[in-house]
């Protein structure tokens, strides 16, 4: 009976030493993650961004070509489309003969100032004569002036009938054919540079211990498995919702409380060459605190 029953507590103790490596391993488990979470703060609100240039006409006209297609990468400097520029080289062709006409009286009426100078001193010319050509020349002159701003403004709308690449970039939302009748200011195209960088919205708790500078691991959701080196290059000076169309109004009477979140840029530190990385698209930072 004795040994019956020192076989059954025998049979017992390696399940009690199971449990307890299992309870110790969750333990030790649990004291990991601790360390990690307090050293580490990370969210799932944050996405890709970069600068989206909009790609409009500064002057009317019917577009001649398009040279810039969909998705298209373009260096800075590169053609995108040319407006018809007919009627502008008509006009400054027009300013040009203006200003040569205007140019011609005023070094005229100037040449009567200097005689009508002349005489006035050995009592020629009387007064009224003599402050006559003085105005004169003064309003010729500046007819002059005027016409010579007209030649620098048709030069300049005429310069504005080829339109280029203000960044390097991708060509994304093309709204332009050849043909077409555009108005100033309408869109055409936009272009999407080619820096990024990240945009994560994280809680006010979670900032207590952030800093510029500290370093930050990216998860990409479009590259499974990789995590990319960045870090932290600056905290807006005020919540998301602070910015906001219409921002919460507190004084109402019907404050409820809620945890805001504020935007941290993140900046990438390592090249991101053979990345698709296009705004909108979800990340995962964690920045390591210390």
């Amino acid at each position: 009976m004795t040994e019956n029953t020192d076989n059954k507590k025998a049979s017992k103790r390696p399940h009690w030493l199971l449990l307890a490596a299992f309870c110790a391993l969750i333990l030790a488990a649990g004291a990991a993650y601790w360390r990690y979470a307090e050293a580490h703060e990370s969210t799932d609100d944050a996405s890709i961004e970069t600068h989206v240039i909009p790609i409009s006409s500064k002057v009317p006209g019917q577009i001649q070509s398009v040279k810039a297609a969909d998705n298209q990468h373009v260096e800075k400097g590169d053609l995108l489309l040319e407006i018809d520029a007919r009627d502008y080289q008509v006009k400054l062709e027009q300013a040009k003969a203006e200003f040569s006409a205007a140019k011609a009286e005023a070094q005229r009426a100037a040449a009567d100032y200097a005689r009508a100078i002349q005489l006035f001193k050995r009592d020629d010319l009387s007064r009224q004569a003599y402050e006559k050509a003085m105005s004169d020349a003064d309003v010729l002159g500046a007819k002059a002036l005027l016409a010579e701003k007209k030649v620098s403004a048709a030069e300049l709308d005429l310069s504005y009938t080829r339109i280029t690449a203000p960044e390097t970039g991708k060509i994304t939302k093309k709204n332009a054919e050849p043909r077409a009748y555009v108005q100033v200011g309408q869109p055409l195209m936009a272009i999407v540079t080619d820096e990024v960088w990240v945009i994560a919205n994280f809680k006010e708790t979670q900032l207590t211990r952030m800093r510029i500078g500290q370093q930050v691991g990216v998860k990409v959701d479009a590259f499974p498995g990789r995590t990319l080196k960045a870090h932290i290059d600056s905290i807006q000076s005020g919540t998301g919702g602070r910015f906001s169309l219409l921002p919460a109004e507190n004084a109402t009477g019907n404050f409820v409380k809620v945890v805001q979140r504020v935007p941290v840029k993140i900046v990438f530190d390592e090249p991101l060459d053979g990345m698709m990385l296009v705004p909108g698209m979800s990340v995962e930072p964690t920045v390591h605190l210390k």
